[in-house]
């Protein structure tokens, strides 16, 4: 089932797995408990990961975005993915790749652009999930 507005930002195979451990297809409990889950961590990470950067710590920088991407990659939110595994790899001052070294410097210059972008990636797919939940129990 493609999700309207999803676009390339969710990975419509992973995502229908986890709308198939749902009981009732019209409540959509169980899938709707970890996508809303999934949101508050989100948020609550987004968080640690500002003040994170403030401080400039790439060690706990590189950690969160692991921790995210991990998350995401679950409910097949690829865009949200790939970008916390450039703030994963600019934390251990790689590149985006993961295989060059760079400096502190532009790790924390990367890191800063990439955690924004990686949050206006996040409220995108917040909002389109947001919707078919609410569309779905209407």
């Amino acid at each position: 089932m493609a999700i309207p507005g999803a676009k390339d930002s969710i990975d419509a195979l992973t995502f229908e797995q986890i709308l198939e451990m749902d009981d009732d297809e019209d409540e959509r409990d169980f899938s709707k408990s970890i996508v809303y889950d999934f949101f508050s961590q989100a948020e609550s990470t987004f968080g640690k990961m500002e003040t994170s950067l403030e401080a400039k710590d790439l060690k706990t920088l590189s950690e969160l975005g692991h921790f995210l991407k991990g998350s995401s990659a679950t409910l097949g939110l690829t865009k949200v993915k790939d970008s916390c595994e450039k703030i994963q790899h600019y934390g251990e001052k790689k590149d985006e790749t993961g295989t060059k070294d760079i400096t502190e410097e532009e790790g924390l210059s990367k890191l800063k652009t990439t955690i924004e972008q990686a949050k206006k990636e996040f409220e995108e797919v917040e909002k389109v999930l947001k919707k078919f939940y609410e569309g779905e129990g209407a």
